[in-house]
């Protein structure tokens, strides 16, 4: 079967991989363009892993079909498929030195020394470790020890790295520094990544496009803007960042907008935006903390507004947490406020118990399904 797409680099046809009665992966299909950096994300036990092994060819996926590059690879083996993968525990022989380390994947290649130790160089040059070539890998850093397992895998030239969340090890600090040169790698290389994380800011701020899973299920695939301003369901929606959600019912829709009973004579409005929405059915809206205001004045007639308690607020330096009830038998509100817009411009932020109004945009508001 050939892939959907011509720049395919990466196509999977009900990619299913079953542990027992156990589905770790079901029926992934999508196609990963060449050259892209492309992320699979979610909590721990989604299938991420599961299946970037499968691609790797360290798992044999039950049914399906896996081609890289247009070529089905079938039970092909990792030594015989053009990847090469990137551990989270990094996988560097401690008896060999960083050259040695670096050199190791090309050993059984029909390569001479001289273009070995070459080769060696230029990563060594790529990954910032020039000079370091004989240090014994316990005298490393954790960032130099991660570079050396890139630098180990990009040597062979793949046409696709796997990366099973490579920086998870690392402290924060490390972790973000590790993050940026990790897409300008990526970019200079031109090769097609594919990255397995469970942090979202991770995932969103090296992407091109992002993979959401849960339960061995693809939810969703699209751009990080796309992802996180327009989730495709509460559980994409919840895990992406933060989100408030009001179950309701639709009362009409009108110029293109749902009207949504939230409540007792409590109304408001989010956009369709293609969503297949009637009257009368069950809906959700989804808002950000941060596209809601806080108020101590009434708004003008027709916004989207409630009545409101602060129920407890956190001083962050460029922002503050507010958390608000707005109904005995409904969850409290996140309310994220830029310090020199709080309540609107008087640098005050509410007291616990103190009555508000929270207000948004219609355009602010997403409308998801049950």
């Amino acid at each position: 079967m050939a892939p959907s797409n011509d720049n395919s680099m990466i196509s999977l046809r009900n990619v299913t991989k079953r542990f027992g009665n156990f589905a770790a992966v079901d029926a992934a299909t999508f196609d990963i363009a060449a050259g892209e950096f492309f992320s699979l994300l979610g909590p721990s036990g989604c299938g991420k892993t599961t299946l970037l092994r499968m691609i790797g060819g360290f798992e044999q996926q039950t049914s399906g079909e896996i081609l890289i590059d247009g070529e089905p690879m079938g039970t092909r083996p990792p030594n015989q498929r053009p990847t090469n993968m990137v551990f989270q525990s990094y996988a560097i022989f401690p008896h060999l030195d960083v050259a040695e380390n670096i050199a190791y994947g090309l050993a059984n290649r029909p390569v001479d020394k001289a273009t070995i130790a070459k080769k060696v160089d230029m990563a060594l040059e790529m990954m910032r470790l020039s000079g370091l070539g004989k240090r014994r890998t316990n005298q490393l850093s954790g960032g130099q020890r991660q570079r050396v397992a890139l630098a180990r895998a990009i040597v062979c030239e793949p046409k696709v790295l796997l990366l099973d969340e490579p920086l998870g090890a690392l402290d924060k600090k490390l972790r973000e520094e590790m993050q940026i040169e990790l897409r300008q790698l990526q970019k200079s290389l031109g090769i097609t990544f594919i990255f397995v994380t469970h942090d979202q800011e991770e995932a969103l701020s090296l992407s091109d496009r992002i993979a959401v899973m849960a339960r061995g299920k693809v939810l969703q695939i699209d751009s990080a803007t796309a992802l996180y301003e327009r989730p495709n369901c509460r559980e994409v929606a919840g895990f992406i960042g933060n989100m408030n959600f009001f179950d309701g019912r639709i009362a009409a829709i009108e110029n293109g907008q749902a009207v949504i009973e939230i409540g007792p004579d409590q109304r408001v409005k989010v956009p369709v935006n293609g969503h297949a929405a009637a009257a009368g059915q069950s809906a959700i809206l989804a808002i950000r903390p941060e596209k809601i205001d806080a108020t101590m004045t009434a708004p003008a007639p027709g916004q989207n507004a409630i009545r409101a308690r602060a129920r407890a607020s956190s001083y962050l330096g460029d922002r503050s947490l507010i958390l608000a009830d707005w109904r005995v038998d409904a969850a409290p509100i996140s309310v994220s406020l830029q310090n020199r817009h709080s309540l609107a411009g008087s640098g005050n932020f509410p007291a616990q118990d103190q009555d508000l109004w929270l207000t948004w945009p219609v355009e602010a508001g997403v409308l998801l399904s049950e």
